[in-house]
Parts: structure tokens; C-alpha cells; sequence
């Protein structure tokens, strides 16, 4: 098993979602991986048939089922598990990791920090520190100092397929970037680095709101003139939210916000996307997630993020009425009729 890049220990991948896997592929063209899975199958099937949920699996990936043995043989590993079993996992994985681990992670979540015994529906005013991103997460759970998170319009599946895509690494420690770089970038797949790791993340997260309109607006067929203007409507409340928050503005602008939010919002193989149309055809959301194979982190995010504009006094129309239609009875049709009366003289106003 050949590979060029200048590490001498094996990569690590924690999570056999379909996100993980590409990862994880993306990585084996440059260095042997050791990827982390929890189901049985999916080890039996990666190492032995190698596939696993129609994703073929390069042959330079090991699958294995214990953390002990990822942190021992990787100095760099990067955690892409759904953001509801990201502080679980890292509970697990913390009493393995040293400082001199880097953790660069893929999910594009938030996670909350209540009070015991406060729900989200209980608590008045969210804080920012009641909120957390992954990277957050992974200095509270463990004692890895060099974190990074990869964002950007990465759809699996065309990943899979082996299309042109790119990514951004974004961490504090420059080392991080370039470190990321040097392991993913291919003749394929570019790159970029960015210092804003909070506002990266957020991009990611922050997208998923949008992504579940613009699939509704496809499931009501209502065309392209509408979806620009979600679009652009949507970018800058990503932004308000986003600097609520503590990202910077041109964060989402980059790749990581505008790019990933084009792909996302135009794309029937996003999960968040199809949780959108399902729901305009007129399916109940317990349905829709119910048959679901991986989570829309969206329908997650909408909840966290409506208490966020409230808590942070932030206008975001359509965090609010995508949080009606899911959670208080809505329809799709009236959803848009308000959104179109919304008054909005301005049109920038974040810049």
C-alpha cells in the first residue's frame, strides 16, 4: 500500500456516515487510514467487501471498532459523527487523546449546554457559552489544544464519484491548515485554509436552515426567480446569525458560506434539501425523519437557532417560520405568503 504524504502513522476517522466516508476516502489517496465505526456490518463490510452504503472504499482504509487503538496509532484524526453524538463520542475518545493530538472534524452541528434540568423551551435568554460548535466540544471533553473543522460544498456522493470539489480547513493554528492541506488535496479536491474557526463552522451549520426552505420551495414549484431570493435572503441572515454568534462576515461570503449554501440549497442528494420538499408535498416531519438513514441537521439547527435570534434580538424570518412549520402546525403555502410580506427595505445591510 503506497502513499506520498510525509506522516508516518496512519490517519484516523471517527464516524462510517456517508461524510465520513468521504473523508476517509479523500485521505487514502494520500495515507493509510484507520477508520472508526461503531456498527458491526459496516466494519465487516468495509474491511472485507469493501463498501459500505453504496460508497466503495479505498484499500489503503482499515475499519476498526475501538478508540483506544485510533488514538494510539494516529497523531491526527478527524471526528465526522452526527453533532446530537459528538460530546458522547468525545467522552469515549478524551481519555486517549494527548495534547499533542490535532482533532480536524467534518460535522456541521451544534450542540447545547443547558443548566441540569433546562430544556431549551424553559431556558428565558440562551448565552453564548449555553451554545457550542464542535471544535468548542472538543477543548471542553478533552486536552487537544490544535483543532481545525473542514467545511464547504462537499456533497458526498459527488465526492464519491470522484468530481471536482474543494473544502476549507479552518483553524487558529496555521500548522492545523497546512497540515490539513497536505493530507486532502488532491488532483481533484483543492484546499483552502482559513483562521475563523468559529465563523467556518457556523457556515456549515447555519446553512442547513436554508437548505430545508429551498427544498420546500421545490416541492411547492415555485421556481428559480424565488429560490435566488431565498438564497440571498438566507446568506444574510446566516450572517447575522453567524456574527451573533462570533464569526466574521467574510467568513460566509467564502467557499465555506455562500459556496456551500449554493450547493446545498440546489442539491436533491442533501439531506436537509429532501427534508424540505418532503415536508411542501405535504409529509409530517416524524415521517420524514423517521425513514431517514442519516440525520438532516437542520431540523436540529432551526430549534437552536430561533432561540439564538431571540436570545441574541437578531431578525431571522426564516429560522422563525421554518420553526413554525415544524413544530406548530404550519403549512408551506402559508409559510411563503409571509415570508413575501415580510418587510425588508434594505437589501445589504451586514457590510
Amino acid at each position: 500500500m503506497g502513499s506520498k504524504n510525509t506522516f508516518d502513522k496512519p490517519i484516523g476517522v471517527v464516524g462510517a456516515g456517508s461524510f465520513g466516508l468521504s473523508v476517509a476516502n479523500l485521505l487514502a489517496e494520500n495515507s493509510e487510514v484507520l477508520l472508526y465505526a461503531r456498527n458491526p456490518e459496516a466494519l465487516e463490510s468495509i474491511n472485507k467487501k469493501r463498501e459500505w452504503n453504496d460508497y466503495p472504499i479505498h484499500q489503503n482504509i482499515k475499519a476498526i471498532d475501538d478508540l483506544e487503538q485510533l488514538a494510539n496509532s494516529c497523531d491526527i484524526i478527524f471526528p465526522v459523527v452526527p453533532s446530537a453524538n459528538f460530546r458522547e463520542m468525545m467522552k469515549s475518545l478524551s481519555p486517549f487523546l494527548h495534547p499533542y493530538h490535532i482533532l480536524i472534524h467534518g460535522t456541521k452541528g451544534l450542540n447545547l449546554n443547558l443548566p441540569e434540568g433546562k430544556t431549551l423551551d424553559s431556558i428565558q435568554v440562551l448565552e453564548r457559552h449555553h451554545i457550542k460548535t464542535m471544535s468548542e466540544l472538543i477543548m471542553d471533553e478533552s486536552v487537544v489544544v490544535r483543532v481545525g473543522c473542514l467545511a464547504g460544498p462537499n456533497l458526498a456522493k459527488e465526492i464519491a464519484q470522484g468530481l471536482p470539489a474543494a473544502t476549507v480547513v479552518a483553524s487558529p493554528f496555521n500548522e492545523v491548515i497546512q497540515i490539513g492541506q497536505q493530507l486532502l488535496r488532491s488532483d481533484r479536491f483543492q484546499v483552502y485554509g482559513n483562521p475563523d474557526l468559529i465563523g467556518i463552522e457556523l457556515c456549515g451549520v447555519l446553512k442547513n436552515i436554508i437548505a430545508i426552505a429551498s427544498g420546500a420551495l421545490t416541492g411547492l414549484g415555485l421556481g428559480e426567480n424565488a429560490r435566488s431570493l431565498l438564497i440571498s435572503r438566507g446568506m444574510a441572515e446566516m450572517i447575522y446569525l453567524g456574527k451573533a454568534l462570533g464569526g466574521d462576515v467574510r467568513s460566509f461570503i467564502g467557499l465555506a458560506g455562500i459556496g456551500d449554501l449554493m450547493a446545498t440549497s440546489h442539491s436533491t442528494l442533501s439531506r436537509n434539501f429532501t427534508v424540505g420538499r418532503r415536508l411542501a408535498e405535504g409529509e409530517s416531519l416524524e415521517n420524514i425523519l423517521g425513514d431517514m438513514q442519516e440525520v438532516a441537521e437542520g431540523v436540529n439547527t432551526i430549534m437552536i437557532a430561533k432561540k439564538i435570534a431571540e436570545s441574541f434580538k437578531v431578525r431571522a424570518p426564516i429560522t422563525e417560520i421554518l420553526h413554525r412549520v415544524l413544530f406548530e402546525g404550519l403549512t408551506m403555502e402559508e409559510a411563503v405568503q409571509y415570508l413575501m410580506k415580510y418587510p425588508l427595505n434594505v437589501d445589504v445591510d451586514f457590510i
